[in-house]
C-alpha cells in the first residue's frame, strides 16, 4: 500500500509564497512520476505540475510557470512545490499524486495511481 501525506498548505496574502510538501511511503519511488493537481471549488481537478523520479522531466501548466517550482528528494521520498506570486486564482485544495511507470501523459489526472488526502491553500486579495 502507498501512502502519499501532503503538509504546508495555508493562507497568504496574494503576492506571497508557500512551500507544500509530499511525504511518500509503502514503496521504492525511484522510478515513479509525482504529481501536483489543483481543485477549486466547482472547478475539476487540474494539473500544476508533475517530475519523473529518476529522469528529471519537469512538466508545468501555463497558469503556473515562473511562479511555481516542483522538486524531488529520492533519499527521503518527499516532493515538494514551491508557490510563489501567488494569485487568489491559486485558491484550491492541492494534491499530490503518484504514478508507477505507464509511459502516460504526467498531465493528466487519471495517469496517476495513488493520491494524497490534499492540503488547502488559500490565497487573499
Amino acid at each position: 500500500q502507498v501512502q502519499l501525506v501532503e503538509s504546508g498548505g495555508g493562507l497568504v496574502q496574494a503576492g506571497g509564497s508557500l512551500r507544500l510538501s509530499c511525504a511518500a511511503s509503502g514503496r521504492t519511488f525511484s522510478r515513479y512520476t509525482m504529481g501536483w493537481f489543483r481543485q477549486a471549488p466547482g472547478k475539476e481537478r487540474e494539473f500544476v505540475a508533475a517530475i519523473t523520479w529518476n529522469g528529471g522531466r519537469i512538466y508545468y501548466a501555463d497558469s503556473v510557470k515562473g511562479r511555481f517550482t516542483i522538486s524531488g528528494d529520492n533519499a527521503k521520498n518527499t516532493v515538494n512545490l514551491q508557490m510563489n506570486s501567488l494569485k487568489p486564482e491559486d485558491t484550491a485544495v492541492y494534491y499530490c499524486a503518484a504514478d508507477r511507470p505507464s509511459g502516460s501523459s504526467p498531465t493528466e489526472s487519471l495517469t496517476y495511481d495513488y493520491w494524497g488526502q490534499g492540503t488547502q491553500v488559500t490565497v487573499s486579495s
